[in-house]
């Protein structure tokens, strides 16, 4: 397998997290990639009509897009239990997820408009508008502290990656400090082997 790669993506962390717990990272080869939403990169737009990353090249030709999907299918490759099979705790794991994947949205969409549009042209309502959905969710954590006792799943893998995120490109948010549940609840979480590894192009 071949996957479009940057170290600083969470959506790629959150892929490699995912390989890392069905022991599949050494069959993944990584592929140079500058996803950027207006400097956009061909060889990856080639294998993604979105051209973002991450993208996934499976062994049989399929180009796999977006990160749901490429963690969905490397549980069914890895033959994992990272997605329970059905009932309330599938759509538990599943909106736990969306809600990772939205805490990652804002951030990236906050992180856009300050370092990427010009400064003539930023919004600073558009900012603070994706950084306060970024407290309204760890508000919710914070009041729902039991979802970090469930067995590790791919909501609570990709919560994992957006808290890392907000501590790589959000320090000023002070989440541990501001939401001190959240911090006490997943440091279980923070500490999983799968969450402390770092990658980096070979």
């Amino acid at each position: 397998m071949k996957l479009y790669f940057s170290p600083t993506s969470p959506y790629v962390r959150k892929c490699m997290v995912t390989a890392f717990e069905l022991n599949l990272v050494d069959q993944i080869e990584f592929l140079p990639a500058s996803a950027h939403p207006v400097n956009r990169d061909a060889a990856i737009v080639a294998n993604n009509p979105l051209g973002k990353v991450p993208t996934l090249l499976t062994n049989d030709g399929h180009a796999l897009y977006d990160s749901r999907v490429i963690c969905e299918y490397l549980n069914a490759i890895g033959h994992g239990n990272l997605l329970p099979a059905n009932g309330p705790e599938r759509w538990e794991a599943q909106t736990l997820q969306a809600l990772g994947d939205g805490i990652l949205d804002a951030a990236l969409l906050a992180r856009y408009e300050t370092a990427v549009r010009p400064e003539a042209l930023r919004w600073p309502e558009w900012v603070e508008g994706k950084l306060d959905a970024i407290r309204t969710s760890l508000a919710y954590l914070e009041h729902h502290p039991d979802v970090f006792e469930r067995t590790f799943h791919l909501g609570l893998l990709t919560i994992g990656c957006a808290l890392w995120y907000l501590d790589l490109r959000y320090p000023d948010l002070a989440w541990r400090e501001n939401y001190p549940t959240v911090a006490k609840s997943a440091q279980s979480l923070m500490t999983r082997t799968s969450m402390t590894q770092t990658w980096a192009m070979p």
